[in-house]
């Protein structure tokens, strides 16, 4: 027996010096609950290949598999007692350090979010999560796709908000790894100024993928040469020269509309100004391919109509949360629903400029026309986090 357990564990220690480079963890989890449950690992800068092996030898399995700050990964999956399926995903994790002293200039409220802490988190909900098994290893030849951007962006740490860089990685296999470097609240002159495009250009492999996605808070800016065609257009076209010069390729997005309609009721009123329009000026002089979300996001409102559109946003009645004693009444921040249907939107933006990308798509993908949102009384999310009734910053 002691001779044994001796050579488990000198297995044990090769197993992990051997593949230090590569193999984070290799775990047997055999976990199922009712509720939901996390695991994390200390990590380095980098990208992950997940492979999750879900189910129990005692009970069905109904799992939703997310990691990190909600970044969601697969729908429900369901497997029968005794039965597991096994699931690939690649996850990026960034932390604060830049070189020396110089670190990304984060908000106070960021401290505690887990895409800038040192873990690898996993997240595993749904009506009954069971995980058998989970193999965590660093990989470099996949495709980096950083998101620049604000509170449209950024993957939000609690319900019920929601954006699209958090949803977009439900649809892209795992030769591509989505780094959502955006923050609410920020324009270009902020996300430039906490130095967070420095962040990215010290991970940037040539190849690799920057999208910008910025006007909301930019159009708020009011000091001598801000506006649409100066800090704003000069600001954008350094996030094209300095990514270009890493060898990286950029696209930018124009912002999403926010959820105002005209007087007729029927249509959304441009609140962006010569934002979008400014923005593609930029993308037309410097050869940038742009997706115009504002106007995907339009026909999207448009198209659920005035009331319906509520259903997309953060819109609930009081007492819908714990300590929600008044109702949420957001026309700019996306709940889980919105926020799956831009991520869809800014997919379909991809394929239209014709972005190598989709080749990697995953093959439940099916092409989305914002015209036609799917039905808000079909979709289904299972909450991972509990809530939290603080807006973001912007708006």
């Amino acid at each position: 027996m002691k001779k044994r357990l001796f050579l488990l564990i000198v297995c044990s220690m090769m197993m992990l010096t051997a593949t230090a480079q590569t193999l984070v963890v290799d775990t047997m989890l055999k976990k199922a609950d009712s509720k939901p449950f996390s695991y994390a690992v200390a990590v380095a800068d980098g990208n992950y290949k997940v492979t999750v092996t879900l189910g129990s030898k005692k009970r069905v399995g109904q799992t939703v598999v997310r990691a990190e700050s909600r970044r969601h990964y697969t729908d429900l999956i369901t497997t029968k007692k005794g039965k597991f399926e096994e699931i690939t995903f690649v996850v990026n994790k960034h932390q604060p350090k830049i070189e020396g002293d110089k670190v990304v200039k984060l908000k106070p409220r960021e401290l505690s979010y887990k895409n800038w802490d040192d873990s690898l988190t996993l997240s595993f909900c749904g009506p009954a999560p069971a995980v058998e098994r989970i193999r965590i290893e660093s990989v470099k030849e996949v495709t980096t796709v950083f998101l620049c951007g604000n509170s449209t962006v950024v993957d939000q740490e609690d319900e019920p908000w929601a954006s699209w860089g958090q949803m977009i990685t439900r649809w892209f296999t795992p030769q591509v790894a989505i780094a959502n470097y955006a923050e609410s609240g920020l324009s270009c002159t902020t996300f430039l100024a906490q130095l967070r495009l420095d962040k990215i250009l010290t991970q940037l492999k040539p190849g690799d993928y920057v999208i910008v996605e910025f006007g909301h808070n930019d159009e708020k800016e009011k000091k001598a040469g801000d506006g649409a065609w100066y800090s704003y257009s000069r600001n954008l076209k350094i996030f094209a020269d300095r990514a270009r010069e890493a060898g990286g390729n950029i696209i930018f997005c124009t912002p999403t509309a926010r959820r105002f309609f005209n007087d007729d009721h029927k249509t959304i009123k441009n609140t962006h100004g010569d934002y979008p329009e400014a923005m593609k000026t930029v993308a037309r002089r410097e050869n940038v391919p742009v997706i115009d979300l504002t106007a995907m996001s339009t026909a999207f409102y448009e198209a659920l109509g005035e009331e319906g559109s509520k259903r997309s946003l953060v819109h609930y009645p009081a007492n819908t949360f714990p300590g929600q004693d008044k109702p949420l009444a957001d026309n700019t921040h996306f709940n889980p629903y919105g926020a799956c249907e831009i991520a869809k939107m800014v997919v379909m933006g991809l394929k239209q400029i014709g972005c190598p990308l989709t080749k990697h798509l995953r093959s439940d993908w099916q092409d989305f026309d914002p015209s036609q949102p799917d039905d808000p009384d079909k979709f289904i999310w299972y909450m991972s986090t509990g809530s939290n009734l603080t807006k973001p910053d912007g708006n």
